[in-house]
């Protein structure tokens, strides 16, 4: 597996995937943790271990990969550490990026306002925590941006998994309790203040914890990973 740099290589990627000449007005982020033992899924990996942790993160990416590539918007994969080439996100199909900032508010800030500077109308970004987060989902969400400037999906834990704008507003992603259970009140708090029209999606349940990946729908009817989990944790 192919790694580039986070910095002089990454001008590479963009010409590759000419990013300053959108093929749609509609652009989907995906922000994403680099899969590294010990580095992801910290919360989970206190329950299950860390091999166990990564072993479920790799199929949360596969699985968000597999969602994202049916949407119909330039894609936008943002890494964590490092950026990647032959790797899951097929180099045709997804652009590659790095998020600059220093908090996720600051890095969802930089990343919403470049591609929003590159000529897109609509910009989309979600995480890859969701076992069972759907292409619908993300049509639902680009489509209610027809009518309203703000659409967010609500997480079981108080946070959100989608956020979708029609232009850049900078409060959103400004002195909020980021990781927390208090950050959906406090978005929509701001979002009224600021007279911001918005709409929600349904709920869905983010993996974080052992009791999150438990609860989902496709873990539950997913025996081959479950078993797999069970053999590394035992």
């Amino acid at each position: 597996m192919g790694i580039l740099s986070n910095n002089k290589n990454e001008n590479n990627l963009d010409r590759v995937a000419n990013l300053n000449n959108p093929i749609s007005k509609k652009a989907l982020i995906i922000f994403t943790k680099n899969p590294e033992l010990g580095k992801c899924k910290t919360r989970l990996a206190k329950t299950i271990g860390n091999k166990a942790a990564l072993e479920v993160y790799k199929h949360l990416l596969q699985h968000t990969s597999t969602v994202t590539e049916q949407i119909q918007a330039d894609k936008f994969v943002f890494y964590s550490e490092s950026i990647r080439k032959n790797d899951i996100w097929d180099d045709i199909i997804f652009r590659k990026k790095f998020q600059q900032g220093n908090d996720l508010g600051d890095k969802m800030k930089q990343a919403f306002n470049e591609l929003f500077q590159s000529g897109y109308e609509k910009v989309v970004i979600i995480g890859s925590d969701l076992f069972d987060l759907e292409v619908g989902h993300i049509n639902n969400a680009f489509d209610a941006l027809d009518t309203t400037q703000c659409v967010l999906g609500p997480a079981q834990d108080g946070g959100y998994y989608l956020l979708g704008l029609t232009k850049m507003l900078p409060f959103i992603f400004e002195n909020k309790s980021w990781s927390t259970s208090k950050l959906w009140t406090e978005t929509l708090n701001d979002l009224k203040e600021n007279s911001v029209a918005f709409t929600t999606l349904e709920i869905l349940n983010d993996i974080d914890t052992f009791d999150d990946l438990t609860a989902s729908k496709s873990y539950q009817s997913n025996a081959e990973l479950q078993q797999k989990i069970k053999q590394i944790h035992d």
